[in-house]
Formats: structure tokens, sequence, C-alpha cells
């Protein structure tokens, strides 16, 4: 078969949906006779069809956007002593430049192979520091994007996933589960306490472990996401949890001079050299951690997914490259986010067995209504809606992703080992530590390590591990080591 004709042989080999004798056989075939085209236009219908399903990954991304980003922006504002109205405003400011200029035209028609550029949730803790050190949200945009760039055009991104095995990825997939989980348990009875009603948290709770086994008995935990958000909001709004709606219509400043004045927006004004300087190593971290990040979003998609949907698969690399374009032209307009693999959107669309093209479209138009309207905002950061479609939407399948890599083979060593190593700092110590005693032999399977040849087995993985722990000692993220970037800033 020719290039040509692989490339137009989606219209050829698709059938209608009649001819399945269920829908789930229907979404299979649809994934496996797609075939898109890489940075071309991919058009609708043409290359791929909406399907009713895309709503459940453009409703999860939707809701996740308008958190992750809030949540970023927040960070910053607060020691810069920004407002909440500040903040509001540059959230849906964000979602239209996402939307409109990334979303919709790279993921959706450009490259469906590449995933949503989303949010960089592990970094939020280290904003505060960012902030302190003299860093810049402009500065550590620009570098971010330039850094991730090199690494995607170097297919640094795939060659890091290749040297990463299933036990280093399962347990990395089950730290990140199950922290997740219980983070959001956690915040959801604090909230909950905060009106004396600690009993409305367990009953959600309660309910929605419920929902879920009874999603998995049915066949249908693709529905966990809208179904648990409803659950939990009638739930919560019954027993006399507080809501209500303050976020009106309205379009929110489209002028970068606005957001980058020294008076208006940020109040920051440009960044000088010494912004760059100062954020330089987060910029590192932040990319570095895109790797692992980005490989658990690929690896549950091969587990979700049907056999013959290699083409459909998101690549890694190219994900890197539109999520650096995605972060710098944000930053440059004024967006206050900080960009890696979309999470919340990927793990829901695996599961549902759904393209990243057509559901990419869905959640463009989705979030720039949320923006437009202002008060979806507020029903998609109430704590009960939140809490409960991260869980189901996001950790609880990670976590079973995670069972499902470290079944088969020498895998519970290395799994045992990233969980242990990513306790004491973070997943990114954890799986450079781990990819390193693995490549090694030193763990789980001890032939994998001859096969990788003296360059996969230590000179990469050790060098990534010497620049990553450098980096994190810089800025202090060994637990009782001051960060040594104190000694050498100059204020």
């Amino acid at each position: 078969m020719t290039d040509k004709n692989s490339k137009s042989s989606y219209l050829a080999d698709r059938k209608p949906r009649s001819q399945f004798t269920s829908r789930k056989d229907y979404l299979d075939h649809e994934l496996q006779v797609m075939a898109p085209r890489r940075w071309q236009p991919n058009l609708p219908f043409r290359d791929y069809r909406f399907e009713w399903e895309d709503l459940v990954p453009a409703m999860a991304a939707t809701i996740g956007k308008v958190v992750m980003v809030a949540a970023v922006v927040a960070a910053f504002a607060a020691p810069l002593g920004l407002s909440a109205e500040f903040v509001t405003e540059n959230v849906r400011f964000e979602l239209i430049i996402a939307a409109v200029l990334f979303v919709i035209l790279i993921s959706g028609f450009l490259n469906p192979t590449s995933n949503l550029a989303g949010t960089h949730g592990p970094l939020i803790p280290l904003i505060p520091l960012i902030v302190a050190s003299g860093g810049h949200p402009m500065a550590l945009g620009i570098l971010i994007g330039v850094f991730g760039f090199l690494l995607g055009i170097s297919r640094g991104g795939s060659l890091l996933a290749r040297l990463t095995s299933n036990g280093v990825c399962g347990g990395l997939l089950l730290y990140l589960g199950f922290i997740g989980i219980t983070s959001q348990i956690d915040r959801l009875f604090g909230w909950a306490e905060g009106f004396d009603k600690g009993y409305v948290a367990f009953i959600v709770v309660a309910a929605t472990i419920v929902m879920y086994a009874w999603l998995e008995h049915i066949k249908m935990r693709w529905l966990a996401i809208p179904l648990g958000s409803v659950l939990a909001a009638v739930i919560a709004f019954a027993l006399g949890a507080p809501f209500e709606f303050v976020t009106e219509p309205g379009i929110p400043n489209m002028d970068p001079t606005y957001w980058w004045g020294e008076n208006t927006g940020w109040q920051l004004g440009w960044p000088d050299l010494h912004s760059f300087l100062a954020v330089a190593p987060f910029a590192v971290l932040a990319v570095a951690m895109w790797s692992p990040d980005f490989l658990g979003h690929q690896v549950f998609q091969k587990l979700n997914y049907p056999p013959r949907t290699e083409r459909v698969l998101m690549s890694i690399d190219d994900t890197m490259v539109s999520a650096s374009a995605r972060q710098v032209v944000g930053t440059l307009l004024g967006g206050g986010n900080i960009t890696s693999s979309w999470g919340t959107y990927i793990v829901p669309a695996a599961i549902a067995k759904r393209p990243i093209a057509a559901g990419a479209v869905v959640t463009g138009i989705l979030c720039v209504v949320t923006a437009l309207l202002g008060y979806p905002m507020d029903l998609a950061v109430w704590p009960p809606v939140l809490s409960v479609a991260l869980i189901v939407g996001v950790f609880l399948p990670l976590l079973e992703a995670g069972m499902q890599m470290t079944r088969k083979g020498k895998t519970t060593e290395s799994a045992a080992v990233v969980i242990f190593a990513s306790a004491l700092v973070n997943p990114v110590f954890g799986w450079s530590l781990t990819v390193l005693l693995d490549n090694l032999g030193l763990i789980g399977c001890k032939e994998r390590g001859k096969e990788l040849g003296h360059t996969g087995r230590w000179i990469i993985p050790g060098l990534v591990f010497v620049i990553l722990c450098a980096v994190m000692l810089a800025i202090g993220m060994f637990p009782g080591i001051a960060p040594m970037l104190e000694t050498f800033r100059v204020d």
C-alpha cells in the first residue's frame, strides 16, 4: 500500500455502526482504520468522525483545565499580591488561547497524534519558590518552551520512554494514582469540615465508590466522569453544601500589552536577564518531568486501545513540540499557565476508546463556551465536582493501569523502588534513579539491560540522573538539604 493510499484509507476502510454487533466493536474498528496526517490538514468526516463518547473526555478536560490553570495562576498571584479577579480573568484568557490556537488547530486539525497541551500540575508547589527567587512568569514560560522544543525535535522524549521499563512505568503510575486519590479525598474532607458537615464528603466518596464499581460491572467505565460529577453535585447540594454562581459572562482582555504592563495585568513589565537566570533550574526540571508524564499517558492509551492502533497513539515527541509552542505563544500573549500533556483529557479519551482529534475539537468548543459564559467555571471548581472528576477520571485509571503493567515478568522490584524513591523526594527523582538501576540490571529483568548497550544502560540514564539531581539540589527539593541556589543568588 502506498503512502498516498494509506493516508486516504479511513474513508475506504471504515464501516457504519449498523455493521457491528456492539458499539465497542464499532469504536475499536474506528481506531484501527484511522490514518492521521502528521502536520498536515486533518478534516472531520474525511479523517475522523465525531461520536457522542467524545463529550466524556471533553467534559473532563474542561473541568480539569479550569481547575489546574486557576491553581497555577493563583500560585503566582498570591506572592505577587494580585487579586482573585485577576486570577479569574487570566484563566478565562488562557482557556481561549489554548482552545483556539492549540487544542482545535493543532490536535484537532494539524497533528491528531499530538496530545492536547494541558497544565503542569507537579510544578505548582514550586511556584512560590520561583517567585521568591526573582522569577518572572514570562521568563519561565519562554525557557520551558525552548527547552521542551529542543527535547522534542531531538526525539529525546521518545528515547527516554524506550529506556523506561514496564516495571518503572507501572510503579510510577501506581504512585501517581495513589497520591492523587488520597490528596483529593483529603481536600474534599477539608472542604466539608470547613462548614461543619464532614459527613458530606464521606457520603460523596462512598457513593462514588459504589457508582464506579457498578460502571466497571456493566463495562461502561468511560461514563464515570460525567455521571460522577453530577452525582457528587446533587448529593452535596442536597445535603446543604454551600454553592453559588459568581463569575458572570464576559470576554477577558486580549491585549498582551495589558497583561505584561508595569501597572496592569501582572504588573511586572518585561523580564530582565536576572529573571531568566532565576527560573532556569525550574525550567529544566519542568521539562524533565515531561518524559515520565508523557510516557504514562501513551502507555495508558496502549492498555486501553485495541490491537493495530499504533497510528493513532499519542506521539511523545510531537506532543513535546506542540506543548512547547503553546507554552511560548501563551506566555507571550499574557497567560500564566505552565504546560504539560493534558492528562484529564487523554486518560478518559483512552477509556472511551476515542482518538485525540475528535475530542480535541469538542474540548476546544467547551473551553471557549466556559470562558465566555463564566458560570460553568464556578461549577467546575466546586470541590465535590472537581475532586470526584479527578478521582474517577484520572487517578483511579492510573492505579488500574499501573497494576496491569506490573502483573507480568520481573516488574515488581522496579515498581517498588520507583514508588519508594518517589516518596522520598518526588516522581522525577524516583523515575530517573530507578531507570538507571533497572537498566544496569541491579533490579528488574537482568536480560533487558544487556540489550540496551552502554549508551542505554548507563550513559544516558546516568547523565539524566546527575543533571536532575543537580537541578533539584540547587532549588532545594531534597528533604533536609537547603537550596544551593540561595548561596549564589544576587539580590
